[in-house]
């Protein structure tokens, strides 16, 4: 159960800033409470306390130190083009902090992955990291976001600047393209999306 000793006027300025729902204590000693996925965080005076199963997200914010995350990233279509899903995991020091997979709708395999790119992208800024070290098993996808293969399909020239505006969130970032079998875990996460 992580304790931040801050301003909580300023924490609560910061996780507001990021989206996260606010509500009014449930105690005289309490001064607001932050609600986020599966973590509560409960402001008393110069202080944090972060409870729940899930508590990287808001602590990550609250402390505003940025950190390292690993990022992996895979996006699939049945078809191609079909009906396609995408699956993402954020991994820091202390383990798995994020993933999560979902449907995207009908389109292409290169689509789904540029879709699966962005995601892990918005939720590792979510989290405040300044740093991310990506890895997906798409060489188009990897090749094309570092400038090194040209983008000449207009839906994927619009994904890959849209990712690239996503990168300029963070202080420094790589991407790698890794064998599918290093990328197991996020191909998961997109695999249960589709069967949910």
């Amino acid at each position: 159960m992580p304790v931040i000793e801050c301003d909580v006027d300023q924490a609560r300025e910061r996780l507001e800033s990021a989206g996260v729902a606010i509500e009014p204590g449930n105690t005289d000693h309490e001064r607001w409470r932050a609600v986020g996925e599966e973590a509560t965080a409960v402001a008393y005076d110069g202080k944090v306390v972060i409870q729940g199963a899930t508590p990287a997200r808001l602590e990550g914010l609250l402390r505003g130190d940025g950190g390292r995350a690993h990022c992996y990233f895979d996006g699939a279509s049945r078809g191609n083009p079909g009906p396609a899903a995408i699956g993402w995991v954020i991994v820091d020091s202390s383990g798995i902090v994020a993933e999560g997979g979902e449907r995207v709708g009908e389109t292409t395999n290169n689509r789904a992955e540029y879709d699966a790119l962005t995601r892990v992208l918005e939720r590792a800024a979510d989290y405040g990291f300044d740093t991310v070290e990506l890895r997906g098993d798409s060489q188009l996808v990897v090749e094309q976001v570092k400038g090194a293969w040209q983008t000449n399909d207009p839906a994927l020239r619009e994904r890959r600047v849209r990712v690239r505006e996503l990168l300029e969130r963070f202080d420094d970032w790589s991407i790698e393209h890794v064998p599918r079998e290093a990328n197991e875990r996020a191909d998961a996460r997109a695999n249960e999306a589709f069967d949910e």
